[in-house]
Order: structure tokens, then sequence, then C-alpha cells
């Protein structure tokens, strides 16, 4: 992706279901746990690099040792930072090598049965320590401590946090981290009060009733209370300090959730690739928590699946596919392959089926695969024309034309390289964008000027920023006829409120261009007209919502949009002709048939707050430029 967008969130769970000795015995480490968390949160390091956080529980403390313990970094380096915090606290093992497995349990903080990690990308509140995961409530009671990590976004998290006001608390913030975090704990408190009064009458002593709560704790309760009113995506992690932890998906499956068990571990993860690498475990064994859905582990191991909602029809995020998650997925290689493959007919169009004559590359690596999948499609048709020629000449051909036509294949090259990220010392804006130019640079001597079409593909088209400033100019310098510019994603049109930051409507390049287009064919009353009936749904009943952003775009086809975002992204003083080919919205259901999350592209949310943001959204982009042009609103 030529602008890197920040998103979902990264989340890790590992329960050992055997005693701490056995982990030592087998692999030789009392940091077993830990060793594998840390893998897990490696290889999901691109989900979030705004910090990161590590809990750990033990099973089985002894009253006055801790059995909570957590850790957490927003500094440059969080994951670093954190770990080295947590290998450091295994430090007294170099003196007591051969310590026991009570000695460890006391001495060493997180040789815990039960381990969360997390990292963060930023999608709202502030980047300071205190919004960082896992979020935390202490207790003495274990059964009313919790601690909570996940990949999230609630897009109703102010209601979230007027329930709480309503029922008399006063949470020190209004994240929807710690709303979720004091609703889950409030209900907590609920049931162990309730359990408390059921046994108080009994002839049970108070340490026994609290060793009965802690047993009888009503999980998927707790879940399906904790909720039942959330409107967002979710992957929700967490474990209450007796030992009982859980994850629950959102009932769209919007953001992902992967889990793998077998007799020694349980562990879950947001993708799929990452628990096969660090548990070295067959795909087929690696399952995917569906919409709605929850894993309940509980203190002794046993674990259970659970509907905690009914789940709705699943919206999982496209975006997983074309960009976010990891390419090494055995399904996601084979989806952006087919993304790729998909724009091959597009493609030829744009080279009027000129290959000899034409220059495949891909910028950046993150659509290495859907490249791979389009110069497939690119083969296949060369294959066929071949054997078409071969046919129509018959014995005509010589061996020397027949060699020639054998040996034809898609010119493949690396056009351009991103340098090292540079510093933005420059303040003044010309040589800040000349700077930026900089960032990428390009191989000499592969086009041959005047003659060959460069054609660049890439994983996805926002903002057009780096198009414009950096890329588009230095492939110009290499004098090609042309240059196609290949997005293995439709044109982005609509916001994001599910964990990824992309949120006002003018950072989108296909909206701009729409705007101008109804501007310029003497339509600009519908910019109203949308602007007005956004605002009269701002109060209405979640069944009454519409998104009437849409109507800013029915009057065009796709191309004429493209055709526009070439008109605005292209340089002052640019020779080359320029052309976007995008995906379809038909090709992206057809390459990623299972994640059918498309509303960034289709403006079809599955929830009332993703609407509800869509219109705000608006309202905002049209009062900001009538403000800015000092127009009445």
């Amino acid at each position: 992706m030529a602008e890197n967008l920040k998103h979902e969130c990264g989340i890790a769970l590992i329960r050992l279901r055997k005693p701490l000795s056995y982990y030592k015995k087998r692999y030789g480490s009392w940091s077993y746990g830990i060793e594998k968390l840390y893998l897990l949160m490696e290889k999901q390091h691109n989900r979030g690099q705004d910090g990161a956080g590590v809990a750990s529980v033990k099973l089985h403390p002894t009253p006055g040792d801790v059995y909570m313990n957590r850790t957490r970094s927003n500094s440059s380096s969080p994951l670093r930072d954190v770990f080295d915090e947590i290998i450091a606290g295994f430090e007294p093992l170099q003196k007591n090598p051969a310590g026991d497995e009570k000695w460890v349990r006391q001495h060493i903080p997180y040789a815990g049965e039960v381990l969360l990690g997390h990292l963060r990308y930023q999608t709202q509140g502030h980047r300071t320590i205190d919004f960082v995961h896992p979020v935390m409530r202490s207790n003495n009671w274990r059964s009313r401590s919790l601690v909570v990590a996940g990949n999230f976004n609630l897009t109703n998290a102010s209601e979230v946090f007027n329930q709480l006001v309503d029922i008399g608390q006063y949470p020190h913030n209004t994240s929807d981290t710690v709303s979720l975090l004091e609703r889950m704990g409030h209900l907590l408190d609920r049931q162990n009060e309730q359990l408390y009064m059921r046994y108080r009458e009994t002839d049970m002593s108070r340490l026994q009733i609290a060793r009965t709560i802690e047993k009888e704790l009503d999980i998927p309760f707790l879940l399906r209370e904790t909720t039942k009113k959330l409107d967002g995506g979710y992957a929700i992690c967490g474990v209450i300090g007796q030992g009982d932890a859980f994850v629950v998906r959102d009932p769209h499956g919007i953001r992902p959730a992967f889990y793998y068990v077998d007799d020694e571990i349980i562990v879950v993860a947001s993708e799929r690739p990452v628990i096969q690498t660090a548990l070295r475990a067959p795909a087929h064994d690696v399952h995917e928590l569906l919409p709605g859905q929850a894993m309940i582990v509980k203190k002794d191991g046993d674990y259970s699946l659970v509907q905690i909602m009914e789940a709705k029809e699943c919206r999982a995020c496209s975006f997983e596919r074309i960009y976010f998650s990891r390419g090494t997925d055995r399904d996601i290689y084979h989806e952006r392959k087919k993304l790729g493959e998909q724009l091959t007919d597009k493609v030829l169009q744009a080279i009027q089926y000129d290959t000899d004559n034409t220059i495949f590359s891909y910028i950046p690596n993150t659509a290495e695969i859907a490249f791979y999948g389009l110069m497939k499609g690119v083969e296949d048709y060369m294959l066929r024309d071949k054997q078409q020629r071969i046919i129509n000449a018959g014995k005509l051909l010589s061996p020397d034309e027949l060699w020639q036509i054998i040996t034809e294949r898609p010119r493949i090259e690396k056009i351009a390289v991103k340098d090292a990220k540079m510093r933005t010392f420059i303040t003044e804006d010309a040589s800040r964008n000349d700077m930026v130019e900089h960032v990428y640079d390009v191989t000499y001597g592969v086009v041959r000027p005047g003659t060959d079409t460069v054609v660049i593909v890439d994983d996805s088209i926002v903002r057009g920023t780096t198009l414009k400033q950096s890329i588009l100019k230095i492939v110009d310098r290499l004098e090609p006829k042309k240059i196609v510019v290949v997005s293995s994603a439709p044109q982005i049109r609509y916001p994001d409120c599910y964990g990824i930051e992309m949120s006002r409507m003018k950072e989108f390049c296909a909206f701009l261009a729409a705007i101008e287009l109804l501007k310029e064919r003497n339509q600009a009353g519908l910019i109203e007209d949308v602007y007005n009936r956004c605002k009269q749904q701002v109060n209405a009943e979640n069944d009454q919502l519409v998104n009437h952003v849409k109507d800013i775009y029915r009057p065009f086809t796709p191309e004429e949009i493209s055709q526009k975002i070439v008109m605005l992204l292209r340089p002052k003083g640019m020779r080359a002709e320029v052309e976007l080919v995008y995906q379809s919205l038909e090709g992206l259901h057809i390459a990623c048939p299972n994640n059918r999350g498309d509303w960034y592209f289709s403006g079809n949310y599955p929830t009332p707050g993703g609407l509800r943001m869509v219109n705000r959204a608006f309202i905002n982009y049209f009062e900001e430029e009538n403000k800015q042009l000092k127009l009445p609103v």
C-alpha cells in the first residue's frame, strides 16, 4: 500500500494445560509459555507498533504472593522493551537453575499458566501508556480481578460510557477500552455478589464461599451481558484472576481470531500462520473462531466453544485479505494471487495487448502476491496467443520463427525501490515535497524511452499522495510512453469505523474525484442535498438509517471516477500518459468469497454504527469545506 494505514491490533492468548514443571522437563525451560508468546507477538508486529503489553496470571498462588503481572510499553520499540523486562525477571533462575516449581512460581513474575499479549495501533484514545493493552482491574478477591486486551473499535463507545454513568460509576475517561473494561468489571462484580448472597446463609465458611464462587462464575453469561449492546468490530480476550480465560468475536466476524488446542497448550491469535509457525501446527488444526462465538477456558484447563450472540451475516474485513494479514496464510496467499489474476483483462486492455513493449512491476512489497497473480494471467494469455499463432501458421513456420514465438514472455523488472525512511527535518512545503519524492528510487536502463509502457501493481490506493508526490514523478523520469497503475483493491470510497485509521472523507481520492465531477457537470446541488439528508439522520432510529453518501457516486461509472483521479493525481509537467486500473467489487468477491466486509468500497456497513459514522463523516466534510469558503451552513 502506497500510504501505510494504521489498523486493527494483534492479540495473543496462551493457556498452558500442564504444570510448569512439565515444560521444564520436556522443553528444558521454565519460560516455555513466554517464548511462545513472544513468537506469536513478533510474528504479528505488523499489526501494532504504537504499544505492546503482556499480562500473566498464576493459577495456584500462595496468599501474599503476586499472581497477576503486567508489563506495557509505548516507546519507539515497545515489543522489545516489554520482553526485555520480562526476560530480566527470569534472571534469578541463573542463581537457582534447579529450582522446583514452587520456588519458580514465587520468584519469577511471568512464570504463569495464562499469558495475554497485545500489540496496539492507535485508532482511538491517546498514545499515553494508560491506553495500552492489556488493561486491568485489580481486587483482593481473585474472582473480581480482570485483565482484558482486544482488537476492537466500538462505534457506540459514548453509549456504553453513559450506561456506566447512569448506574453511578465515574469512569476516568471516555475511551471504548475503559468503557468496555468497566462494563465487564461491573458485571463480574454483580455476579460475585449474587453468588455470595446465595451461599452466605449456608454452613460454608467465607473461604469456602470464595473458592466456590471461583468455580461457578458463569463466563458465557458475563460475555452475553457485556456484548449485548456493543456496536462495532471486536475480538476481545480476557483473563479473570482465578484463572478462567476467554476470547469472544463480534457477531459479524469483522475482526479475526484463530485458535489451536492440544493436550499441552491452548492458543488464540489474530492470524492463523503465526500459530502454525509458533506451534509447528498444520493449517487444518488451526481453526477460526466463528462470528458471535466465544472460546472459554476454565481454571482446570477444560475449554468450550459457546455461541454468545446470534451469528449475523459474516462480514469479515476484506482488507485483511488484501493487505493487513500476513500473506503466508494458506488461504490469503491464494486469494491475493486471485486478486491479481482477476485484473488481467483490464490490464491487457490498458496496454492494448502489447506485451512486447510493456514492463510489469509492483510497489510496495505487500503487492507482490497480487503481482504474481497478474503475471499468471498475462502468461496464460500469452500462451493461448502463441498456441493460436502456431496453429494458424502451421508448417510454414521456420525453426527460428517457432523459437521466437515460444520464447516470448512477460518483461518483469524491479522498477522502483523504497529507500530507508528519511528524516522530515525540512519544514517548507516545497522542500518537503521534494524530499517525499525521493522516498522511492528507480532502476535506470530497463525502460525504452518513448516505447515502453510500465505497469505498476499496488495493493490499494487510498489518498493517492504517494503516487502524486513520488511514484509517478520518479517513473516518469524513465520516459515511458505510458504508466498503468493497477490496484488489487476496488476504489476506496467510504471511511471505516471498525479499527482502521481512515475516517475523513477528503482522505479518499475517489471521493474527491466524484465531488469534482459533480461540480464540472453542474450537479453540485446534489452535494448539499446529501448533506441535508445526512443531517436528518443524526437522531434517526437504527432501522431508519441509510448511507446517503452513496448518492455522491451514483451518477458516475467507476471508469469515469478513475479517469478523474488521474487528473487529480497527475503531477505538473509529467510527460507520460497515466491510467488507473482498479479491481471491481465483483472481482473482490470472487477472489475473497468468505470475507465480505467490503464497506470501504461498497458503503454497505454491517452495523448501525457504521451508517451513523459515514453520514457524520460527510457532514463534517461539508461543514469544513463551507467554513473555509465562509459560506453559511
